[in-house]
C-alpha cells in the first residue's frame, strides 16, 4: 500500500506536539504517561500500551509504571507485564524491536497478546528504547491491529514511537534529577539542623564564655526574664515581648520557641515595619497564581510555613488599622484564604509578637484596635534596657569580642579600665549598641589589648553623644531606642581615664552634674575641647553647660 507521506508526517508532528504538552502539564509521571499511551491510541490501530521503566530500588529490570487498553481488573491480574526476553532484546540491543504477528514468535509464547478483532487477523508488537543521555532508562511497546488491507507501516511507526519515546526519556530524566536534587536538600536541611541544634546545645564557648547560641543575662533582672519565658514555653499562649530597640526580642522569642513543645518545628519570623500593607498580606496568608501582577505562581504565606510551630511577628505595632482586622480574624479563628483565593485554610500556629511602642498609647489614640491588643498580649514579656543591667555588660562585650577574633582570626582583649568605661555608659541603642560599639574599637585597635584610651568615647567619637545632641526638649525615644540621657547622665555615660594610685576617684553616684563637668574640666586643664572629647560631647554643649551651671572657666 503507498503510504501518504505529507499526512503521516503532519500526524507525526501534531501527535508530538499533542504529547509534549501532556508531558509537561504535571509532575506526576505515572498519570501523564497513561495520557501520551492513550493519545497514541487515536492516532495508531493500538490495542494496548505500556511503559516500563528502570527502578533503581527494583534492580535493572524495567518496571511498568503506566499501561492504556487494559480493563482495571485486567490491571488487578498483573496483566500490565512484558515477555522478559523481548524487554531484554530492547534495551540490550538500545535499538527498537519488531514482531509482525506476536502469535508466531517464540519469545510471546504463553504471552497474552490481547484479543484478536478476528481469528484470522495477526497483532504486531513495536518496542522502541526509552533513553536519557543515550542510555536505556526503559521501553515503550504498543501491540496493533493491522489495517484493514492487511498492512502495518513498521517504518513509519517505529520513527514516531522513538520520537515519543525520546520525549518521554527527557521527561523522566527531568523528574529523576528533581527527586534527586529535592533528596539532597532534605538531606542538607536534615545535616544543617542537627548542627544547629548542636550549636544551641553547646556547654560553653572555649574563649569567651557565653552560651553558645543563647542569651547572655547573669543579672538579677534578665534571670526573671529568663525565668518567664521558661514558664511560658510550655503553654501554648500569645506572647508579646515588649522593649526598646536593640533589647534582644528576637532571641527572647527564639528562646520561648527552642524550649517549647514546637522546638522541633518551624521558627518563622516577619518584620512587620518591612513591608507595605499589601505586600504584608501576601507574605504572611500566601497568594494564588494571577491573584496580582506578578504572582505566576501559587505560594504559601508565613502562617502556612509555620504550622505547627512558631509566628513571630516583629514590630507589630507598625501594622495599619485595616490589616490589624484581618490578622485579629486568623488568630480568633485558625483560619485564613490566600490572597486571590476562596479556599479556607486552617494552621496551628503560636503566635510571639514584638513592639518597641507604647501600644496602651496608641489604642487610646485609636491607632491599634483594642481587641486586637488583648488577643496578642495575653503574657507580656518586659526586655530590660542595658542600663537596668549594667551587671551583663563585660560578659556581652566578652562574648562580642570573642564572635570578633574568630571572624577576623585576631587575638584582642578588653583591659578592666575599658571594661569600665562600657560598664558607665548610657547606650540607649541597648545590646545592639554595646556590640557596635566593641566591634568599632576592636576594629581600629592598635594592640592586643584594648585600653580605655582606644574607646570612641574617650576620643570625642561616641555615636550616642552625636545621635543625642539635637534631642528635643522632651526627651522622648527615636526609633524604639531608649530615651535622651539628661545632661549629668550623658556625663556619667563617658567617664573619665582612671585616676592616679594615690588620688581616689569620688563615688560617681555621687557627684551632681555640675561636680562631674568640674572633674572633667579640672582633669583637662580646663581646656573645653578636650573635656569635649573626654565626655563625648562637642565644645558648644561644654560652653552651653559651663553657663547652665555657672562654672567659672579658670585660666592656668
Amino acid at each position: 500500500m503507498r503510504v501518504d507521506h505529507a499526512r503521516a508526517n503532519a500526524l507525526a508532528l501534531n501527535g508530538i506536539y499533542e504529547a509534549s504538552k501532556i508531558l509537561s502539564s504535571s509532575l506526576n509521571l505515572e498519570s501523564t504517561l497513561r495520557d501520551v499511551l492513550n493519545l497514541l491510541s487515536s492516532y495508531m490501530l493500538m490495542r494496548r500500551g505500556m511503559v516500563a521503566l528502570v527502578d533503581k530500588d527494583a534492580g535493572a529490570q524495567p518496571v511498568v509504571i503506566a499501561a492504556a487498553g487494559m480493563t482495571p481488573q485486567a490491571l488487578e491480574r498483573g496483566e500490565a507485564r512484558l515477555p522478559k526476553a523481548v524487554v531484554d532484546a530492547i534495551m540490550t540491543a538500545n535499538i527498537p524491536h519488531v514482531v509482525a504477528d506476536m502469535a508466531g514468535d517464540p519469545m510471546f509464547a504463553g504471552f497474552f497478546g490481547g484479543a484478536k478483532s478476528r481469528p484470522d487477523q495477526p497483532v504486531a508488537f513495536i518496542g522502541v528504547p526509552i533513553k536519557a543521555a543515550d542510555k536505556p532508562i526503559g521501553v515503550l511497546t504498543i501491540e496493533r491491529d493491522w489495517d484493514d488491507e492487511g498492512d502495518v507501516h513498521f517504518e513509519f511507526d517505529v520513527r514516531f514511537l522513538a520520537m515519543i519515546a525520546n520525549l518521554i526519556g527527557q521527561t523522566a530524566r527531568l523528574r529523576q534529577n528533581i527527586a534527586t536534587d529535592r533528596e539532597r536538600l532534605l538531606i542538607e536541611q536534615s545535616r544543617l539542623q542537627k548542627a544547629l541544634d548542636h550549636r544551641r546545645h553547646e556547654t560553653r564557648d572555649e574563649q569567651g564564655g557565653c552560651l553558645a547560641g543563647s542569651i547572655v543575662g547573669q543579672s538579677r533582672v534578665m534571670q526573671e526574664v529568663l525565668s518567664q519565658v521558661r514558664q511560658v514555653a510550655q503553654t501554648r499562649s500569645t506572647v508579646l515581648i515588649r522593649g526598646e530597640s536593640g533589647t534582644g526580642k528576637e532571641l527572647i522569642a527564639r528562646a520561648i520557641h527552642q524550649a517549647s513543645q514546637r522546638a522541633k518545628a518551624a521558627f518563622v519570623e516577619v518584620n512587620c515595619a518591612a513591608l507595605p500593607e499589601n505586600l504584608l498580606e501576601s507574605e504572611l496568608f500566601g497568594h494564588e497564581k494571577g491573584a496580582f501582577t506578578g504572582a505566576s505562581h501559587e505560594r504559601k504565606g508565613r502562617f502556612e510555613l509555620a504550622d505547627g510551630g512558631t509566628l513571630f511577628l516583629d514590630e507589630i505595632g507598625e501594622i495599619s488599622p485595616a490589616f490589624q482586622a484581618k490578622l485579629l480574624r486568623v488568630l480568633q479563628e485558625g483560619e485564613f484564604e490566600r490572597v486571590g483565593g476562596n479556599k479556607t485554610i486552617k494552621v496551628d500556629v503560636r503566635l510571639i509578637s514584638a513592639t518597641n511602642k507604647n501600644l496602651e498609647e496608641a489604642v487610646a489614640n485609636g491607632t491599634f484596635r483594642a481587641d486586637l491588643y488583648y488577643r496578642i498580649s495575653v503574657v507580656p514579656v518586659l526586655v530590660p534596657p542595658l542600663r537596668d543591667r549594667p551587671e551583663d555588660i563585660s560578659k556581652l562585650a566578652g562574648c562580642f569580642l570573642t564572635r570578633f577574633n574568630k571572624e577576623n582570626k585576631r587575638d584582642l582583649r578588653l583591659s578592666d579600665e575599658a571594661l569600665a568605661v562600657l560598664q558607665h555608659c548610657y547606650f540607649p541603642g541597648n545590646v545592639r549598641e554595646l556590640e557596635n560599639c566593641v566591634s568599632r574599637v576592636a576594629t581600629m585597635a592598635k594592640a592586643e589589648v584594648i585600653r580605655a584610651s582606644d574607646m570612641a568615647c574617650q576620643r570625642g567619637q561616641c555615636l550616642s553623644s552625636a545621635l543625642w545632641k539635637h534631642r528635643p526638649a522632651d526627651a522622648r525615644p527615636v526609633g524604639g531606642l531608649g530615651p535622651a540621657p539628661a545632661f549629668g547622665e550623658a556625663l556619667a555615660s563617658c567617664p573619665l581615664p582612671s585616676a592616679p594610685p594615690m588620688a581616689r576617684e569620688p563615688d560617681r553616684a555621687a557627684l551632681s552634674p555640675r561636680d562631674r563637668l568640674i572633674q572633667a574640666m579640672e582633669t583637662a586643664g580646663w581646656v573645653q575641647a578636650k573635656a569635649a572629647r573626654m565626655l563625648g560631647l562637642t565644645p558648644r554643649q561644654i560652653g552651653y553647660a559651663l553657663k547652665k551651671y555657672g562654672v567659672e572657666v579658670k585660666q592656668l
